[in-house]
């Protein structure tokens, strides 16, 4: 986890630096609006996205305290990602930029 100092002073950019790559983003969408997701449910709903980039995405997220993984002591493991309590706060910044993403594709027609 990142400490205080190593945080931008503006929030804004505090807020970016977290969350700011596409993929991210889309990582936390699934979580939040789907609810746990294993690392193959990811690879189905974001396509586009190469494992190695979706590894170093979800520890990112992990160690930034926004994710939580959990392991299950089964054979073959099963891993699940899933948001935690300072994840799922993002959830009006989410739905804002949704909304605001529907508005403006409206706005092109």
């Amino acid at each position: 986890m990142l400490t205080r100092e190593e945080l931008p002073d503006c929030p804004v950019a505090t807020t970016v630096r977290l969350i700011g790559n596409k993929w991210k983003l889309l990582i936390i969408r699934n979580l939040m609006y789907n609810g746990r997701q294993r690392f193959t449910d990811f690879l189905r709903t974001i396509p586009a996205i190469s494992k190695k980039v979706l590894t170093d995405n979800l520890r990112a997220l992990e160690e930034d305290g926004l994710i939580e993984r959990e392991v299950f002591a089964e054979v073959p493991p099963r891993v699940e990602y899933s948001l935690s309590p300072i994840g799922s706060s993002l959830r009006p910044i989410l739905d804002a930029m949704s909304t605001w993403g529907e508005e403006y594709k409206l706005c092109l027609q």
